[in-house]
């Protein structure tokens, strides 16, 4: 350029940058764009879980299985959902439930954990039986202090399903034709009870044992084919309509109400493949949950057994208790049937010495050697 020449040049032509530099940079904005894209549809697109209880459509207990489900979605901020589904909806019984957990067709179910019993020998040692450990806390001690929740999944890993935690639910008591005071009057009755443990240390109180699902019970106990029926607590069976059928209701000790299965545990079980498949914080976010919701689940139903118990007595039901004489003597009969299912398998002979240790340390203190002696398979 001569000396003092000026150049001009347009403001288009300054500000345009060299077109090799121009495609480099759409070229690196495009890729930012798809990867912002891609993300955002990885982030919208939900997990959802199919999930079946046992609850029946309108109970309580469903209704509160229904809400929790529901409040999944927010609560992961959209990244996973829970549908829920009644009972029979799916998966026409209990043994259809599991093999669809397992299987697929289900990712997800909420159970009670005894009703695999007859699968899994070790199930009937995490949900209370026959004079065991009798008060919710000392079951969530055993699972969240003890080790029994890790020994569990690795029970249930073997079948292909995940067990993400134990959700409290109730005590299962017993409504009679006939009025019952003592274990000396259940001789000769008809009784519906759960099957397994809990049908053997019935039996020998010269009870005649009758497994029947819980659809069934209202039925048998209107026509009379059973003097009686356990079931769950007093919300649920009044909303089943059992002070229509029934005049007595037999509870245990005062503090107890029931001696044969006091905490009846339920739970949630995955399928395992959909576990591993989810992302390891929304597997924390799931555990976490069960944990609150089995408090919810418990305190509301405890409030809805006090309104029951009120109702019932509204409706001329009577109600009676065993006396501590009465579970003392049932877990005497209790004991030789612990240790028949404790030696079922291994796994259930491992939850049961977790359990068998809490209950003879001096916290609990429910048994103690002298309750040993000369117990076969001990």
């Amino acid at each position: 350029m001569k000396p003092n020449q000026v150049t001009w040049t347009t403001r288009d032509q300054a500000e345009a940058p060299p077109r090799r530099s121009f495609l480099k940079t759409a070229a690196l904005g495009l890729s930012m764009a798809g990867a912002m894209l891609l993300g955002s549809g990885q982030a919208q697109a939900a997990t959802t879980w199919k999930i079946q209880s046992v609850w029946d459509a309108g109970t309580v207990g469903y209704e509160l299985f229904e809400e929790w489900c529901q409040s999944i979605e927010e609560k992961s901020g959209g990244e996973l959902i829970f549908k829920p589904f009644p009972a029979k909806a799916v998966a026409a019984d209990n043994n259809a439930l599991f093999d669809a957990v397992r299987n697929g067709v289900l990712q997800g179910m909420n159970p009670f954990t005894l009703y695999w019993s007859g699968k899994i020998p070790a199930t009937v040692f995490l949900s209370s039986y026959p004079a065991g450990p009798d008060q919710p806390h000392q079951w969530d001690t055993m699972f969240y202090s003890m080790g029994m929740l890790e020994k569990t999944r690795e029970i249930y890993e073997k079948f292909g399903l995940f067990y993400v935690g134990p959700i409290q639910h109730d005590a299962n008591i017993i409504h009679s034709k006939q009025p019952v005071s003592s274990l000396a009057d259940l001789k000769g009755m008809k009784i519906r009870v759960p099957g397994g443990m809990v049908a053997e240390v019935f039996q020998q109180f010269g009870v005649s044992t009758v497994s029947l699902p819980g659809s069934d019970i209202f039925p048998a106990l209107e026509k009379g084919t059973i003097d009686a029926a356990d079931y769950v607590g007093p919300a649920v069976n009044w909303e089943l309509g059992f002070s229509q059928v029934t005049d007595y209701i037999l509870f245990g000790p005062p503090g107890v109400m029931s001696i044969y299965q006091p905490v009846d545990l339920m739970d949630l079980t995955v399928n395992l493949r959909a576990w591993k498949a989810l992302d390891p914080k929304l597997q924390q976010l799931v555990e976490d949950e069960v944990r609150n919701y089995s408090q919810k689940h418990y305190l509301t139903i405890q409030k809805r057994n006090i309104e029951a118990m009120e109702k019932f007595k509204e409706a001329g039901d009577t109600v009676s208790r065993l006396s501590q004489e009465d579970l003392e003597e049932f877990r005497r009969a209790a004991i030789p049937v612990w240790y028949r299912w404790a030696n079922k398998d291994d796994d259930a002979r491992a939850i049961f010495d977790m359990q068998l240790e809490y209950m003879m340390n001096d916290t609990v203190g429910y048994i103690d050697e002298s309750d040993l002696e000369g117990v076969e398979g001990k």
